[in-house]
């Protein structure tokens, strides 16, 4: 999740709010990547969850990456919670889930050679110690108890406030890991179209990625059980975001969206003032009862915009937020999926062909869907296998169309990183349904198979 934000003013009138998002606009050769992926870290012994303390445990991971690989360390009340450098952050999710947020870069060369770093650097420190590391949507079989709280305050507030909304926020919180791309655009109608597109195509995107088909020890009827969870949230604040496809969408109505998120925090000298279910709006007016006669800053509104989880989220960019976390091949592809369909602009118009006839109960149908059975899904018609089919004949499309070589012009374009896609259009079948053969052949029912078998 994302850390505070830092350098904005005072917010004095209320268009200051959609400005924050159209300074997002960028000019195409300054587009960027920024790929974001999740794991869960145990003990190799144990098979246990890492604590934060302890001789083997999230705090001696993060030392060691700071200590042997230069990473710079972000404390907060004392604790290390954090690394940076080079643009890049290493941060931990509420259960110890240990995320890289890559730097932005410009091809999909440069995203796996920094997912590559990165997980050579993580398993040169984990094992010395012991440990290992592992790409899922959900945590296999470990229970609520077992996964330690990391202490950060954003997480202890949302901790109880997920008790009052929902039923599933404290496992999206400890139990789940997900693989997500941050991309830019140039215009608000090049974000209106990226957006609908985005918020569209995220079940393909859930199905194609689907890595989640256990918890606590068993079979859990879904090929995306992180998805379900994401579902019994608080709805509040997750979702398809229906409004995105209105007549008039752009800056002003995320803005309006957002101010109607109840807020979670104030982040102010260090400390995360705790502001459950208060309104930023009332916030905008000096009215807000964790700081009384206090109006915001542009920073504090940034960092409301983080609190907000649908399925494809703006900031100052777009964020994919529909696929699970899983293996190594999947960290490269899920970026390129979306690249080759969103910064190439006759494979976005065919995307937005694609989709654009879609109904709100036919785009929720499609996420449900997607959840349960993956690429075997159907819903009013249209069969998942063939969206992803097209969806990724589009992106490969707008991959070549590309052309951004990598290996020093040896690898002439960026459309092999979509192969592991490839191979599940063709067969029909995703990390999910591998997860499964396994554990109803070879594994005989033993879940705890999953590690020797799929970690990094």
């Amino acid at each position: 999740m994302s850390i505070p934000q830092s350098g904005g003013g005072p917010i004095e009138h209320f268009d200051q709010l959609a400005e924050y998002l159209s300074d997002g606009c960028k000019p195409k050769d300054q587009w960027r990547i920024g790929t974001e992926h999740e794991k869960f870290g145990y003990c190799k012994d144990t098979l246990l969850p890492l604590p934060y303390e302890g001789d083997r445990s999230i705090r001696v991971m993060l030392e060691g990456l700071r200590d042997r690989h230069g990473w710079a360390p972000v404390e907060e009340a004392g604790k290390l919670i954090g690394l940076e450098k080079d643009g890049a952050n290493v941060s931990l999710e509420p259960g110890g889930q240990l995320e890289l947020s890559g730097a932005p870069v410009e091809t999909i060369h440069e995203t796996c050679d920094e997912v590559n770093t990165h997980l050579r650097e993580v398993q040169d420190v984990a094992d010395e110690i012991g440990v290992g590391w592992i790409g899922l949507g959900a945590a296999p079989e470990w229970t609520h108890e077992q996964m330690d709280l990391m202490p950060k305050g954003r997480y202890n507030l949302m901790n109880d406030y997920m008790t009052k909304v929902g039923t599933m926020g404290r496992v999206m919180m400890r139990r789940t890991c997900t693989v997500q791309v941050n991309l830019d655009f140039g215009s608000e109608a090049d974000m209106v179209q990226k957006m609908r597109v985005a918020v569209a195509l995220q079940p393909v995107a859930t199905a194609l990625f689907a890595n989640s088909p256990f918890f606590e020890g068993k079979l859990n009827g879904h090929k995306s059980w992180r998805s379900r969870v994401w579902r019994d949230l608080d709805d509040a604040r997750t979702g398809m975001i229906p409004f995105v496809f209105d007549e008039g969408f752009g800056f002003e109505a995320w803005v309006n969206y957002a101010l109607d998120v109840p807020m979670y925090f104030v982040y102010r000298d260090g400390k995360y003032v705790d502001a459950l279910g208060m309104s930023f709006r009332d916030f905008m007016e000096g009215k807000l009862p964790a700081l009384p006669g206090e109006t915001p800053t542009l920073s504090d509104w940034a960092d409301h915009l983080t609190t907000a989880f649908p399925e494809a989220r703006m900031k100052k960019f777009i964020e994919m937020r529909g696929a699970d976390g899983g293996p190594w091949r999947r960290l490269c592809a899920l970026p390129a999926y979306w690249v080759g369909m969103m910064y190439d602009q006759s494979a976005l118009d065919g995307a937005w062909d694609l989709v654009k006839d879609w109904d709100a109960q036919t785009r929720e149908e499609l996420r449900v869907a997607a959840s349960v059975e993956g690429l075997q899904a159907e819903v009013n018609g249209l069969k998942m296998i063939d969206l992803a089919r097209e969806t990724v004949a589009l992106s490969e499309a707008g991959l070549k169309a590309r052309a951004r070589s990598g290996a020093g012009g040896l690898v002439p374009d960026e459309t092999h990183f979509l192969n592991a896609l490839k191979e599940s259009v063709e067969t029909g079948k995703v990390p999910a349904d591998e997860l499964i053969d396994c554990y109803n052949g070879e594994w005989n029912g033993d879940i705890s198979r999953i590690y020797s078998d799929f970690s990094y």
